[in-house]
């Protein structure tokens, strides 16, 4: 028989149970709103750091046309078609080869083959619609790094102008954009046996820059200097074509380093990357400027007088330099650093001459001698690095580099030839080697 105080005790039963199943249901969502808050996370962040890839990969790719004007300006009129069609014709050989095994030796199964080496099949990437495991798409992964790898080609194009012969040159592109590059950059960047030694390189004084560097030298010394470059112990000027079109390409060139070093922090989906990839801007432009300044500075003071190329080489060395780590230094030391580059230009132009190294367009001291510097200078300001890591990865990419590039053009040189005749390189390689002259008008 039921009493009041029997009711009671039922109503406050029903009353718990109902207050735990609303508990559990609360539960429920909260762990359901947690997983999908999360999961909205991981996806604006896989966004985000793939369009930091895709942006950085197009004004990296904006640099072939800085190369481009850089070097129709650099060379003399009877030149500058040729300059022109080597460097669409690189960049679209570095793309077919990163793509071919490139992308592969540098980065896939590095740590099978003791860190020197990735594997030498194609990589694909995921099928339309599909999407990939990570924090970023491949494919935008494989676009950033490829226009890396032209970077490194646009390099030698510039040394070795208006004396050597269009297919040869391509054919050592294939091998320094599908074999030489990937594998030097296994060895950091594919988490290879220069990353386990700690060695830092940013985003690729060495890697890109000074591996771009020692293959012009080695191409330079091989090929020889232009005639009346260098007579009877003395040094005869050859000025480019145009001022204005070596300018344009200093400044195509300073945009698309933004996205070069910028791009290079591999993400953008948080705030503290974000403001990272400020900095990173923010120390490249200081650096470029500091390079600028103090090479016009010392040429006025050494010579008298400013000579624009330099300044526009101060820029480029300036940004070279910070290359290495953009990151980590305060505005006054990225200035510093980028200045220092500016005095390597000034000091190591005529130090070529001397040597009877002919080098069209200053990429030397630009990319290699200044590389060089941003790579010795990482331990100044970044306390995961030390001086005697970056000597010894500095030493095993010059070696590296020097005796492959060497390799090359030495069969080239004694199978086809690498230098065109006294007679082509007189009328010049517009006329003689494609037929097309930029400036039909002057002839």
């Amino acid at each position: 028989m039921f009493t009041r105080n029997t009711a009671k005790g039922a109503l406050a039963i029903a009353a718990l149970l109902a207050t735990v199943q609303i508990g559990q249901a609360q539960d429920v969502t909260l762990e359901s709103l947690k997983a999908a808050l999360d999961a909205q996370k991981s996806e604006a962040a896989f966004v985000s750091n793939t369009l930091l890839f895709l942006m950085g990969g197009f004004l990296v790719m904006f640099m072939a046309a800085g190369f481009a004007m850089l070097e129709a300006g650099l060379v003399r009129s009877k030149n500058v078609s040729m300059q022109c069609l080597k460097n669409i014709a690189l960049y679209s050989i570095a793309g077919i080869m990163y793509w071919c095994v490139g992308y592969a030796l540098m980065y896939t199964d590095v740590d099978l083959h003791g860190g020197y080496i990735g594997s030498f099949m194609p990589y694909l990437w995921p099928a339309a619609g599909a999407v990939n495991e990570g924090d970023y798409s491949v494919a935008s992964d494989w676009f950033f790094q490829m226009v890396f790898c032209a970077t490194t080609a646009s390099i030698v194009s510039g040394t070795i102008a208006e004396r050597i012969k269009l297919w040869p040159f391509l054919f050592f592109v294939v091998i320094l954009t599908g074999f030489i590059y990937p594998i030097a950059g296994s060895w950091k960047w594919g988490a290879g046996w220069l990353q386990e030694a700690g060695f830092q390189d940013f985003a690729g004084s060495t890697l890109v820059h000074s591996v771009g560097g020692w293959a012009a030298l080695t191409g330079a010394l091989i090929l020889g200097s232009r005639k009346g470059k260098y007579v009877d112990g003395k040094t005869f000027p050859m000025p480019g074509s145009s001022i204005p079109l070596a300018t344009l390409g200093t400044f195509i060139l300073w945009l698309g380093w933004f996205g070069f070093n910028g791009g290079s922090q591999l993400a953008f989906g948080d705030n503290a990357n974000a403001s990272d990839v400020s900095r990173i801007f923010v120390n490249t432009n200081l650096a470029a400027a500091g390079g600028v300044i103090v090479a016009m500075i010392l040429m006025q003071f050494l010579y008298k007088k400013v000579d624009v190329t330099m300044a526009l080489n101060g820029a480029l060395a300036g940004l070279v330099s910070i290359t290495a780590e953009p990151l980590t230094p305060g505005p006054l030391m990225a200035i510093i650093i980028g200045g220092i580059g500016g005095v390597i230009v000034v000091f190591a132009v005529p130090m070529l001459d001397k040597f009877k190294i002919d080098d069209v367009v200053g990429a030397i001291p630009v990319h290699l001698l200044a590389g060089i510097w941003g790579t010795f200078a990482v331990p100044l300001t970044n306390g995961d690095a030390n001086f005697g890591t970056q000597l010894m990865g500095i030493g095993a990419y010059a070696a590296f580099t020097i005796v492959a590039s060497a390799a090359v053009w030495m069969i080239l040189k004694v199978t086809i030839g690498i230098r065109v005749s006294e007679e082509d390189e007189a009328i010049g390689l517009d006329k003689a080697e494609i037929g097309v002259e930029a400036y039909p008008e002057f002839g």
